[in-house]
């Protein structure tokens, strides 16, 4: 006994019948949007009389499983300088988790071991026409890691 219920079928006479007998102070009849289109303008006329409202509901997809309270938390947490890894132990959460509710830049993997600056060094020096061998050299970089900071 409901004021509001919830459809995920088709509305017919016959499931309108039940669902009033089961419902009899029912108000208003949620359903899809897909189902919504199809009920029979003759239904949603005779439902109007008797006091019951049909309205789509526009809810798509799996409800979230985290709110935002977890991922503030999570960020804090971050910003405090603990590890993902232990964020995920302290909150009992899945590492994955811990990486996909955070806001920061932060990324899986290896830290990057030459800044962006040094990065421009080598493109300037490249740039001026500098072998690569040489920049290696006078940069004290391997060889294989200047190539990658001139692709970069």
């Amino acid at each position: 006994m409901a004021e509001e219920i919830h459809i995920n079928e088709q509305l017919s006479s016959r499931k309108i019948m039940e669902v009033l007998e089961s419902n009899p102070d029912l108000v208003k009849i949620t359903c899809p949007v897909s189902i919504y289109n199809r009920i029979s303008k003759k239904y949603m006329k005779a439902l109007n009389e008797l006091g019951v409202k049909v309205e789509p509901v526009h809810r798509r997809g799996r409800p979230k499983k985290y709110d935002s309270n977890d991922a503030t938390r999570i960020q804090n947490m971050l910003d405090n300088g603990e590890s993902p890894k232990d964020i995920a132990k302290k909150l009992n959460l899945p590492v994955k988790t811990v990486y996909y509710l955070k806001n920061s830049s932060l990324k899986r993997g290896r830290k990057i071991k030459y800044t962006p600056e040094k990065a421009k060094e080598v493109k300037r020096l490249y740039g001026k026409g500098i072998p690569a061998k040489k920049i290696s050299e006078n940069l004290k970089i391997p060889l294989r890691t200047v190539y990658l900071l001139i692709k970069r």
